[in-house]
C-alpha cells in the first residue's frame, strides 16, 4: 500500500488508502454521445493529500470523512498537480473501521456493484472538463447507401 506523499505523476498500479476531506459538486456533460458525472475531491493519509477524480457512479457513492481504499489507480497530472483517479482498470471502495470494508448500501436489500467496470474515464483530467455543456459535440455521421456486395 503506497502513501500518498509517494504519488507521482504518470504512475499507474497504485494501491493506496486515505479519507476524503473535500468533496465538490457533481458535475454532469456529454461527451461522445454519452452523459458522464465527475466530481473533484481530496484524499488524505497521515503522509499528505492529493486531488482525486471521482467518475461516474464514484461521484455519488463516497461522501466527505469516507475512508477509502483505491487499487489499481492512477497519477495523472494538470498545472503541476498531480492528480489520482480509480481509472478505467482500477477500483474505489468505502471502507469500515481499522481498514475493513464497510457493507454496500443498497435500497431494500438490492446488492450495489461496486466493480472496477462500473468506474469509467475518458483519458482526460478533472480540470479538462469545464462546466456544463462545454464538452465538445460527436461529429454526426450519415450512411450514404448500402454497403456494397461482396464478389467471390
Amino acid at each position: 500500500m503506497a502513501k500518498i506523499s509517494e504519488l507521482n505523476a504518470g504512475q499507474g498500479n497504485v494501491d493506496v488508502e486515505g479519507t476524503i476531506k473535500e468533496f465538490g459538486e457533481p458535475r454532469t456533460f456529454n461527451k461522445f454521445g454519452r452523459e458522464l458525472t465527475v466530481v473533484n475531491a481530496v484524499l488524505e493519509d497521515d503522509s499528505g493529500n492529493i486531488k482525486l477524480s471521482l467518475w461516474n457512479e464514484d461521484a455519488t457513492r463516497f461522501k466527505t470523512g469516507d475512508k477509502v481504499k483505491i487499487a489499481n489507480g492512477y497519477v495523472s497530472e494538470f498545472q503541476g498537480e498531480p492528480q489520482l483517479t480509480s481509472g478505467k482498470f482500477g477500483s474505489m471502495e468505502k471502507l469500515g473501521g481499522e481498514g475493513e470494508e464497510a457493507p454496500a448500501e443498497a435500497a431494500e436489500g438490492a446488492p450495489v456493484d461496486v466493480s472496477a467496470d462500473s468506474n469509467e474515464t475518458v483519458g482526460e483530467s478533472i480540470e479538462d472538463v469545464a462546466e456544463e455543456g462545454s464538452a465538445e459535440e460527436p461529429p454526426v455521421v450519415e450512411k450514404v447507401g448500402e454497403p456494397e456486395e461482396e464478389v467471390i
